[in-house]
């Protein structure tokens, strides 16, 4: 058992996932990408350590879920940092809203959304609509987008409920 709801971990075993994959090489050689990338006006990634763990355990994977979930539609991932490369302004500004450095996940498999973890392993998703929060861990954040459960919307002060 691994902690994920069944149909969560077969959409995980589906995309590459097995419990205890660790790509450290991977890992570095992406954080070191976005670490030295810097925008025009200057802007750069902070690189949090938890955000280590999930590129060596997910980085790399392309998630499919479609159709019905929970609550809402289901959605897919594709969990690779490089994918959020030029948002480091952006992730600086949601996270002086939230009082914690964020570094980027992935995208929504549609592209619409920009995931992210904050220094404390909480994700978040940003999109066109809004800013949300998604789970106090990656696996909470991939059940919420894989399992189509609602996640909690950021309010103007930078909490959610």
């Amino acid at each position: 058992m691994t902690g994920f709801p069944a149909e969560v971990e077969s959409a995980l075993r589906e995309a590459g996932w097995t419990p205890g994959r660790a790509d450290t090489a991977r890992a570095r050689s992406w954080a070191l990408a976005l670490s030295s990338h810097a925008s025009p006006a200057g802007h750069q990634h902070t690189v949090v350590p938890p955000a280590l763990a999930v590129f060596a355990e997910f980085g790399g994977l392309t998630v499919r879920a479609d159709g019905p979930g929970a609550e809402v539609a289901r959605c897919g991932i594709v969990l690779d940092p490089l994918r959020g490369l030029h948002f480091a302004a952006t992730l600086a500004d949601l996270g002086a809203l939230i009082g914690a450095r964020l570094t980027p996940l992935g995208e929504q498999l549609d592209g619409a959304g920009l995931l992210a973890i904050d220094e404390h392993g909480r994700v978040f998703v940003l999109d066109h609509t809004a800013d949300w929060y998604l789970g106090a861990s990656v696996e909470e954040a991939i059940t919420v987008l894989v399992a189509g459960r609602v996640p909690a919307r950021l309010r103007d002060d930078g909490a959610w409920a």
